[in-house]
Protein backbone atom coordinates (compact mmCIF):
# COMPACT_ATOMS: atom_id res chain seq x y z
CA UNK A 1 0.00 0.00 0.00
CA UNK A 2 1.26 3.48 -0.89
CA UNK A 3 2.51 5.57 2.03
CA UNK A 4 0.17 8.42 2.95
CA UNK A 5 1.39 12.01 2.96
CA UNK A 6 0.38 14.78 5.34
CA UNK A 7 0.88 18.51 4.76
CA UNK A 8 3.27 20.20 7.18
CA UNK A 9 0.86 23.15 7.27
CA UNK A 10 -1.46 20.95 9.33
CA UNK A 11 1.10 20.34 12.09
CA UNK A 12 0.07 23.42 14.15
CA UNK A 13 -3.52 22.14 14.14
CA UNK A 14 -2.42 18.80 15.56
CA UNK A 15 -0.39 20.64 18.19
CA UNK A 16 -3.40 22.75 19.21
CA UNK A 17 -5.75 19.76 19.36
CA UNK A 18 -3.26 17.86 21.53
CA UNK A 19 -2.86 20.90 23.82
CA UNK A 20 -6.62 21.39 24.22
CA UNK A 21 -7.55 17.76 24.76
CA UNK A 22 -4.58 16.93 27.01
CA UNK A 23 -5.47 19.81 29.31
CA UNK A 24 -8.65 17.91 30.23
CA UNK A 25 -7.03 14.46 30.28
CA UNK A 26 -7.98 13.42 26.75
CA UNK A 27 -5.83 12.07 23.93
CA UNK A 28 -7.40 14.09 21.11
CA UNK A 29 -8.39 11.26 18.75
CA UNK A 30 -11.68 12.82 17.68
CA UNK A 31 -9.89 16.07 16.86
CA UNK A 32 -7.14 14.29 14.92
CA UNK A 33 -9.73 12.36 12.94
CA UNK A 34 -11.47 15.63 12.09
CA UNK A 35 -8.21 17.10 10.74
CA UNK A 36 -7.50 13.99 8.68
CA UNK A 37 -11.05 14.07 7.33
CA UNK A 38 -10.65 17.69 6.21
CA UNK A 39 -7.35 16.65 4.58
CA UNK A 40 -9.19 13.97 2.62
CA UNK A 41 -7.76 10.99 4.50
CA UNK A 42 -10.33 8.36 5.48
CA UNK A 43 -10.65 7.09 9.03
CA UNK A 44 -10.18 3.54 7.77
CA UNK A 45 -6.69 4.44 6.50
CA UNK A 46 -5.44 6.40 9.48
CA UNK A 47 -7.14 4.84 12.54
CA UNK A 48 -4.02 3.03 13.88
CA UNK A 49 -1.95 6.23 13.62
CA UNK A 50 -4.62 8.16 15.52
CA UNK A 51 -4.61 5.54 18.27
CA UNK A 52 -0.81 5.77 18.56
CA UNK A 53 -1.08 9.55 18.91
CA UNK A 54 -3.83 9.05 21.46
CA UNK A 55 -1.69 6.68 23.52
CA UNK A 56 1.23 9.12 23.58
CA UNK A 57 -0.84 12.16 24.59
CA UNK A 58 -3.11 10.40 27.08
CA UNK A 59 -0.20 8.61 28.78
CA UNK A 60 1.65 11.88 29.18
CA UNK A 61 -1.50 13.59 30.44
CA UNK A 62 -2.07 10.81 32.96
CA UNK A 63 1.47 11.20 34.28
CA UNK A 64 1.05 14.95 34.85
CA UNK A 65 -2.28 14.51 36.63
CA UNK A 66 -0.89 11.58 38.62
CA UNK A 67 2.05 13.67 39.84
CA UNK A 68 -0.41 16.39 40.85
CA UNK A 69 -2.23 13.75 42.98
CA UNK A 70 -5.60 13.81 41.22
CA UNK A 71 -5.65 10.17 40.11
CA UNK A 72 -7.84 7.55 41.81
CA UNK A 73 -7.19 3.93 40.89
CA UNK A 74 -10.39 2.87 42.69
CA UNK A 75 -12.43 5.14 40.43
CA UNK A 76 -10.68 3.89 37.27
CA UNK A 77 -10.82 0.17 38.06
CA UNK A 78 -14.51 -0.71 37.47
CA UNK A 79 -14.55 1.12 34.16
CA UNK A 80 -11.28 -0.17 32.77
CA UNK A 81 -11.69 -3.87 33.64
CA UNK A 82 -14.58 -4.04 31.20
CA UNK A 83 -13.67 -1.29 28.72
CA UNK A 84 -10.30 -2.77 27.68
CA UNK A 85 -11.76 -6.08 26.42
CA UNK A 86 -14.64 -4.08 24.94
CA UNK A 87 -12.22 -1.85 23.02
CA UNK A 88 -10.29 -4.89 21.76
CA UNK A 89 -13.53 -6.45 20.48
CA UNK A 90 -14.70 -3.14 19.03
CA UNK A 91 -11.45 -2.85 17.10
CA UNK A 92 -12.54 -5.83 14.98
CA UNK A 93 -16.05 -4.51 14.32
CA UNK A 94 -16.85 -2.65 11.12
CA UNK A 95 -20.30 -1.05 11.06
CA UNK A 96 -22.11 1.55 8.91
CA UNK A 97 -21.70 4.89 10.62
CA UNK A 98 -24.83 6.84 9.54
CA UNK A 99 -27.17 6.34 12.48
CA UNK A 100 -24.27 5.80 14.87
CA UNK A 101 -22.70 9.14 13.98
CA UNK A 102 -26.02 10.98 14.17
CA UNK A 103 -26.99 9.74 17.63
CA UNK A 104 -23.51 9.97 19.09
CA UNK A 105 -22.82 13.38 17.58
CA UNK A 106 -25.97 14.88 19.08
CA UNK A 107 -25.35 13.17 22.43
CA UNK A 108 -21.86 14.66 22.65
CA UNK A 109 -23.16 18.06 21.57
CA UNK A 110 -25.75 18.05 24.36
CA UNK A 111 -23.09 17.01 26.87
CA UNK A 112 -20.83 19.81 25.64
CA UNK A 113 -23.55 22.45 26.03
CA UNK A 114 -24.31 21.13 29.52
CA UNK A 115 -20.67 21.61 30.54
CA UNK A 116 -20.21 24.97 28.82
CA UNK A 117 -23.27 26.56 30.43
CA UNK A 118 -23.09 24.85 33.81
CA UNK A 119 -22.81 27.67 36.38
CA UNK A 120 -21.49 25.79 39.38
CA UNK A 121 -18.44 23.64 40.02
CA UNK A 122 -19.00 19.91 39.83
CA UNK A 123 -18.03 18.25 43.10
CA UNK A 124 -17.22 14.58 43.52
CA UNK A 125 -19.89 12.72 45.49
CA UNK A 126 -18.57 9.20 45.03
CA UNK A 127 -17.38 8.66 48.58
CA UNK A 128 -17.63 4.88 48.44
CA UNK A 129 -16.08 3.09 45.45
CA UNK A 130 -17.93 -0.16 46.15
CA UNK A 131 -21.51 -1.36 45.91
CA UNK A 132 -23.93 -0.03 43.31
CA UNK A 133 -21.69 2.66 41.72
CA UNK A 134 -19.02 0.02 41.16
CA UNK A 135 -21.53 -2.38 39.59
CA UNK A 136 -22.98 0.36 37.38
CA UNK A 137 -19.51 1.29 36.16
CA UNK A 138 -18.68 -2.17 34.81
CA UNK A 139 -21.36 -2.37 32.07
CA UNK A 140 -20.90 1.33 31.30
CA UNK A 141 -17.17 0.72 30.85
CA UNK A 142 -17.83 -2.18 28.48
CA UNK A 143 -20.20 -0.12 26.33
CA UNK A 144 -17.70 2.74 26.19
CA UNK A 145 -14.96 0.26 25.28
CA UNK A 146 -17.00 -1.14 22.38
CA UNK A 147 -17.73 2.37 21.11
CA UNK A 148 -14.06 3.29 21.45
CA UNK A 149 -12.92 0.30 19.44
CA UNK A 150 -15.49 0.89 16.70
CA UNK A 151 -14.84 4.62 16.33
CA UNK A 152 -11.06 4.46 16.75
CA UNK A 153 -10.91 6.85 19.71
CA UNK A 154 -9.96 6.31 23.35
CA UNK A 155 -13.37 6.84 24.92
CA UNK A 156 -12.66 9.92 27.01
CA UNK A 157 -15.39 11.90 25.25
CA UNK A 158 -17.85 9.31 26.56
CA UNK A 159 -16.42 8.76 30.05
CA UNK A 160 -15.68 12.36 31.07
CA UNK A 161 -19.20 13.81 30.78
CA UNK A 162 -20.60 10.73 32.52
CA UNK A 163 -18.25 11.13 35.50
CA UNK A 164 -18.97 14.84 35.80
CA UNK A 165 -22.72 14.74 35.32
CA UNK A 166 -23.17 11.77 37.66
CA UNK A 167 -21.12 13.65 40.29
CA UNK A 168 -18.73 10.73 40.63
CA UNK A 169 -15.68 12.97 40.16
CA UNK A 170 -14.75 16.63 39.98
CA UNK A 171 -13.10 18.16 36.91
CA UNK A 172 -9.48 17.31 37.77
CA UNK A 173 -10.26 13.82 39.05
CA UNK A 174 -12.16 13.24 35.83
CA UNK A 175 -9.18 14.38 33.76
CA UNK A 176 -6.80 12.08 35.65
CA UNK A 177 -9.02 9.00 35.39
CA UNK A 178 -9.96 9.71 31.77
CA UNK A 179 -6.31 9.98 30.73
CA UNK A 180 -5.48 6.52 32.10
CA UNK A 181 -8.73 5.11 30.69
CA UNK A 182 -7.99 6.53 27.23
CA UNK A 183 -4.41 5.27 27.13
CA UNK A 184 -5.44 1.71 28.03
CA UNK A 185 -8.45 1.65 25.69
CA UNK A 186 -6.41 3.08 22.82
CA UNK A 187 -3.78 0.40 23.30
CA UNK A 188 -6.45 -2.32 23.28
CA UNK A 189 -8.12 -0.81 20.21
CA UNK A 190 -4.76 -0.56 18.43
CA UNK A 191 -4.05 -4.23 19.07
CA UNK A 192 -7.46 -5.10 17.63
CA UNK A 193 -6.91 -3.02 14.49
CA UNK A 194 -3.27 -4.06 13.99
CA UNK A 195 -4.42 -7.49 12.84
CA UNK A 196 -6.17 -6.13 9.74
CA UNK A 197 -4.92 -2.55 9.14
CA UNK A 198 -1.64 -1.03 7.97
CA UNK A 199 0.22 1.37 10.27
CA UNK A 200 1.77 4.34 8.45
CA UNK A 201 4.86 4.70 10.62
CA UNK A 202 6.31 7.81 8.97
CA UNK A 203 3.16 9.80 9.75
CA UNK A 204 2.88 8.20 13.19
CA UNK A 205 6.42 9.26 14.18
CA UNK A 206 6.15 12.80 12.79
CA UNK A 207 2.76 13.54 14.30
CA UNK A 208 3.61 11.64 17.46
CA UNK A 209 6.39 14.11 18.23
CA UNK A 210 4.12 17.10 17.51
CA UNK A 211 1.22 15.94 19.67
CA UNK A 212 3.53 14.79 22.45
CA UNK A 213 4.90 18.33 22.79
CA UNK A 214 1.44 19.89 22.63
CA UNK A 215 0.06 17.31 25.02
CA UNK A 216 2.84 17.83 27.55
CA UNK A 217 2.19 21.57 27.67
CA UNK A 218 -1.59 21.19 27.83
CA UNK A 219 -1.64 18.48 30.49
CA UNK A 220 0.89 20.30 32.68
CA UNK A 221 -1.24 23.44 32.65
CA UNK A 222 -4.42 21.44 33.17
CA UNK A 223 -3.03 19.56 36.16
CA UNK A 224 -1.17 22.43 37.83
CA UNK A 225 -2.50 25.81 36.66
CA UNK A 226 -6.06 25.72 35.33
CA UNK A 227 -8.92 25.79 37.83
CA UNK A 228 -11.74 23.19 37.60
CA UNK A 229 -14.25 25.57 36.04
CA UNK A 230 -11.82 26.34 33.20
CA UNK A 231 -11.29 22.60 32.70
CA UNK A 232 -15.05 22.06 32.45
CA UNK A 233 -15.28 24.72 29.74
CA UNK A 234 -12.30 23.25 27.87
CA UNK A 235 -13.90 19.81 28.06
CA UNK A 236 -17.08 21.32 26.62
CA UNK A 237 -15.08 22.71 23.69
CA UNK A 238 -13.38 19.33 23.20
CA UNK A 239 -16.77 17.60 23.08
CA UNK A 240 -18.05 20.10 20.53
CA UNK A 241 -15.04 19.28 18.32
CA UNK A 242 -15.85 15.58 18.68
CA UNK A 243 -19.55 16.07 17.90
CA UNK A 244 -18.82 18.22 14.83
CA UNK A 245 -16.47 15.54 13.58
CA UNK A 246 -19.14 12.84 13.91
CA UNK A 247 -21.92 14.95 12.38
CA UNK A 248 -19.65 16.02 9.52
CA UNK A 249 -19.00 12.35 8.76
CA UNK A 250 -22.76 11.87 8.50
CA UNK A 251 -23.39 14.91 6.28
CA UNK A 252 -20.53 14.22 3.87
CA UNK A 253 -20.67 10.43 3.91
Amino acid sequence: MEELQISYFLLPLFFLIAFLFASVGHGGASGYLAIFAFAGIARSEIAPVVLIMNILVASNSFWNYYKAKYFSFKLLLPFVISSVPGAFIGGFIRVPSNIFSLLLGFALLLAALRLLFYQGQVISRWKDYSGKPFLYAIPIGFIIGILSGITGIGGGVFLSPFLLMSDWADAKQTSAVSAAFIALNSLAGLLGKAFHMQIHWEIAITLGIVVLIGGQLGSYLGANKFNPKILQKLLGVALIVASIKLLKDLIFI
